[in-house]
Formats: structure tokens, sequence, C-alpha cells
């Protein structure tokens, strides 16, 4: 057997007994530049601190001035709401407000009914709260008329600390890897020699334990203020994925 030969066949061999170990990941050995690189991915999760609540509204009126009036009754109301749970001005972003005619009625509609809904307003916000209030939000926007509301965006204020957390823990996945192929190879593994990461992947995946058992006085639509539980709302945990490249000598 050729020395050539031998060392590929020592290579294909510790492919095979690492297999397990190295998914999602490429390994390649280099004997003429004594290297060690290997593509490894890994991940890490932290729980949403903040919640992007979609609050908004829609109405029906018979002409569009009158609609028009409403909705900017309405949009007042539901702003101060919002202001009063302690949310800044900062926090709050228009998505989207449109006056449009209504070309969308129920055939079993009365005639009658539909002239009242000749046109309809739709307007929404983006609000960005802690985690803990967006129960809160959600429960005294509809009390004060937001009938579109409750979509949440789940996020990270500070996302690049899990993006970083993420590439280190990849980064010592391949050691780990790079390691155990070297004494497979009885060859002692040196120091890195270079890494580089790919852009990582966000995800959100499952809720994270908590629970959301509070209640508040609010208005009910006649006036009459009544105790409303809260909604049970858990922030979902984020996930980071990232891809790392490394080189690592042998000696």
């Amino acid at each position: 057997m050729s020395a050539k030969l031998g060392i590929a066949s020592i290579a294909i061999m510790a492919g095979f007994i690492w297999a397990g170990l190295a998914s999602a990941q490429t390994i390649q050995i280099n004997r003429e530049n004594k290297t060690i690189a290997i593509s490894t991915t890994d991940e890490a999760t932290a729980v949403a601190d903040i919640a992007a609540v979609t609050v908004g509204f829609e109405i029906y009126g018979p002409d569009s001035q009158s609609t028009y009036a409403d909705a900017g009754k309405l949009s007042q109301a539901i702003l101060q709401a919002l202001h009063k749970a302690g949310v800044d001005d900062k926090n709050i972003e228009s998505q989207s407000q449109g006056l449009l005619k209504n070309t969308e009625f129920d055939e079993k509609e009365p005639l009658d009914q539909r002239a009242k809904e000749e046109f309809i307003f739709r307007q929404s916000w983006e609000v960005s709260v802690p985690t803990e209030s967006a129960a809160q939000v959600i429960r005294l926007a509809i009390a004060a008329g937001a009938n579109k509301t409750g979509d949440i965006d789940w996020r990270l204020s500070n996302r690049k600390i899990l993006q970083a957390k993420t590439a280190e823990a990849a980064l010592v996945k391949a050691r780990e890897v790079a390691s155990r192929m070297a004494d497979g190879l009885h060859v002692q593994l040196g120091a890195l020699i270079y890494a580089s990461n790919q852009t990582p992947i966000s995800r959100l995946y499952f809720a994270a334990p908590g629970t959301n058992t509070d209640t508040a006085e609010v208005s009910a639509e006649a006036g009459t203020p009544v105790s409303v539980p809260a909604l049970e709302i858990r922030p979902q945990t984020i996930r980071e994925e990232a891809t790392v490249y490394a080189v690592f000598a042998i000696e």
C-alpha cells in the first residue's frame, strides 16, 4: 500500500468513525499543510424580552366623512389608553390606515344595514413593550375599541449577544470534533489558524415557561367597570443558528 493511499484510507475510516458526531458539519484533513478544517453548525436560544403587539381597529359608516370622523375619535381613544398604560410614543409605530368603499356585503344582510356600512376605515399600530406588558396592552386597547388586536412579533432587545453566543458555541463544537479527529489519526491538535461564520438564521420556536394571571379594571362597552382576567400570553423562545468554518493546525 502506498503512503498516499494509506493516508486516504485513514481519513476515510476516520470519517466513518465520527459520522454520528459530525452531523451538520464537514471535515477536511490535509497532511501536507498539517491542518484539520471543519465546518460545523450549532445554535443558542433566549426567551424574547420584547413583544411587538399589533393594535388596530376596523369600523363602518354610511359615508366617508362620518366614517373618518368616528375613526379619528376611536384612534385617539386607543392611543390615550396606551399612554395611560405607560407606553411611550416612541414605542408606538403606525402600520397602516385607510378609508375604503365597502364592497364586501353579506348577501343576507338587509338593505338598511348595508346603507350603514357603505365605507370602512382601518388603522393599526405596532406597539413594542416588555413581554410581561403584552397582555395588559391587548386588554386595554380592546377595551378602548381596538377590535383588530393581538398579533405579536417576539423580539430580543440585543440580538447581537445571542448571535455571538451562537457563533461561540459552534466554534467550541468545531474544536471538540477536531480534537477527536486528531486523536483518531494519532496526531496532536494545534492552535486555531482561521475561523469564519456564516450569517446566522433567526427563528422562533416554543413558548417559554411562565404565566400571566393578573386582572385589571377596564370599562365595558356600556361604561360599567368590570374585572377582566388577563390573557394567558407566554413569550416565545428565539433560536439563532450559526455555521462556523474553522481550520486547526495538527502536529
